[in-house]
């Protein structure tokens, strides 16, 4: 019997990895009235709900997709979360 569970997943880039797109968006938002905000990092966030038997079978299948397809694991972090699909 599968039981489905809610998935986020959140990919930044690791500490000392460039992010050109993190440094433009920093460098405009003092032009647009946004002063004081530093450190700006740009990255991704999938939802999506997988089925397995529990909830250790689903995070090694996330876990799996994520170092095969989702992520970057030599430039990118990785933090999964389960819960059960509402």
């Amino acid at each position: 019997m599968s039981t489905a569970f809610d998935v986020a997943v959140e990919v930044s880039l690791r500490d000392g990895i460039a992010d050109p797109e993190g440094l433009t968006i920093e460098r405009a938002l003092p032009a647009l009235g946004f002063s004081g905000v530093s450190g700006v990092r740009v990255g991704k966030s999938l939802r999506f709900v997988v089925e397995a038997s529990d909830e250790d079978e689903a995070r090694t299948q996330v876990e799996a997709m994520c170092e095969r397809f989702l992520a970057n694991p030599v430039i990118e972090d990785v933090e999964i979360y389960l819960s059960p699909a509402s």
